[in-house]
């Protein structure tokens, strides 16, 4: 039984929306009220100190030395980012990011450097892995501030970066088994914030959904993806993941850097750029007030300049936590609060103020019960923190995942 993406929209998406239209007052009424402190430091903190999207847990330990020690706070915040870059199994930059509808590896970075007030960005970048590092070479080579492209990628060339392909057999076997079920429906068509936009009205039907499950796995396995994996690149081909990573690093003098780095929406279209190339969206530091930078739906946090808005409100005395609130709410306001359109939206915010206090906030609680947003913290303890949620529950998938039968899960590295 062959399914197209189309079918699969069309049958089974947004069977939850009733479900939303019972979460929406729940989640209205936590936007008008302050939630309580998570991932946060409110009043001056420690220095040195580093923050970061939870991809970079685990290089935190060194660049925190580095820190420490006296380097500098953009090669430290580098340090973090470029090892998820140079990570194979992370498919949400660098070497093994999902690629675009076309199956080429584009990717994404800027970076910021408080204490001379420069920065770098490049966007679209293809056979270049460390293009954070290309970032802060356009910033210290150029003076321009952005490059994009083959002229992006020419230009790493020249300043020695070499050539690879960055699409790893895991990769390019998941880009094949969307290529196969994606049929006539991808990113092209009106977006979220269309105004004519209206989600499916169909509810799932749990027996489609397993029968739906197991042709895709079926797939999966017929292009050979290891059984421990078939669910997860199932997963990826039914909603294109973001991915990326952000990070800010404070130093005891109080100069302050930030960077962010992606390959962007998986099966994105050739060309597309997200907030992360984008200087006062996807990272923005100021060397007077602070450091922010974004993960998530990067469409929505261009449109409300996310980082550069959360340094604004701090420089206007407002705490990380409740500049990074005022960024959620924008978003949510610019959808007029329709949760049945919300839902479909994250984003989390990575917030550092020049005295060390923190926050990391998020739209939502997290992607699914267990599975929440998390700000990774080093001021001289290695911590991963919870995010704080300006909205009670978990952001929704597109179309709606179901719980995956247990007979699928055995033996499975299934991810929610």
């Amino acid at each position: 039984m062959t399914f197209s993406r189309r079918d699969f929209v069309k049958t089974s998406v947004l069977g939850a929306v009733a479900a939303g239209v019972g979460t929406q007052a729940r989640a209205e009424s936590a936007a008008q009220n302050s939630p309580q402190e998570h991932g946060a430091h409110a009043g001056p903190g420690k220095r040195p100190i580093i923050i970061c999207a939870n991809n970079g847990y685990a290089y935190l330990e060194n660049a925190f030395s580095f820190l420490k020690g006296g380097g500098d706070t953009l090669d430290a915040a580098l340090q973090v980012v470029k090892g998820p870059e140079d990570d194979p199994k992370d498919d949400s930059v660098g070497l093994g990011g999902i690629p675009n509808e076309e199956g080429v590896v584009e990717l994404d970075a800027c970076c910021m450097h408080g204490p001379t007030r420069r920065a770098g960005s490049v966007g679209g970048v293809r056979n270049i892995k460390n293009v954070s590092l290309v970032a802060k070479a356009v910033m210290l080579h150029t003076g321009h501030v952005m490059l994009v492209g083959e002229g992006a990628e020419r230009f790493a060339v020249d300043m020695g970066y070499p050539r690879e392909n960055l699409l790893t057999e895991n990769s390019r076997k998941i880009w094949l088994l969307w290529k196969q079920f994606n049929s006539t429906d991808d990113w092209w068509g009106p977006g979220l914030d269309d105004p004519h936009w209206q989600p499916p009205s169909v509810k799932p039907q749990a027996e489609l959904w397993k029968e739906r499950i197991k042709n895709l796995q079926a797939h999966a396995a017929e292009l050979g993806i290891e059984p421990a994996r078939q669910l997860a690149a199932v997963r990826k081909v039914v909603f294109p993941p973001t991915g990326t990573i952000h990070c800010s690093a404070l130093n005891d003098k109080g100069e302050i850097s930030g960077c962010t780095t992606t390959s962007g929406l998986a099966f994105k279209l050739p060309g597309r750029l997200g907030d992360s190339p984008i200087i006062g969206a996807g990272c923005y530091t100021d060397q007077d007030i602070g450091s922010a930078g974004a993960t998530g739906s990067g469409e929505e946090n261009i449109k409300v300049a996310g980082a550069h808005s959360i340094i604004e409100n701090m420089r206007h005395g407002m705490s990380p936590q409740d500049a990074g609130m005022d960024a959620l709410r924008r978003i949510v306001r610019n959808y007029n609060g329709d949760m049945n359109k919300l839902r479909f939206v994250d984003m989390t915010y990575y917030i550092l103020r020049k005295d060390g206090a923190y926050a990391g906030v998020s739209l939502w609680e997290g992607y699914s019960a267990g599975n929440p947003h998390k700000i990774a913290v080093h001021d001289g303890t290695r911590r991963a923190d919870v995010t704080t949620s300006l909205l009670k529950g978990y952001s929704q998938e597109f179309p709606p995942f179901p719980d995956i039968p247990e007979e699928l899960k055995k033996n499975s590295e299934y991810l929610k």
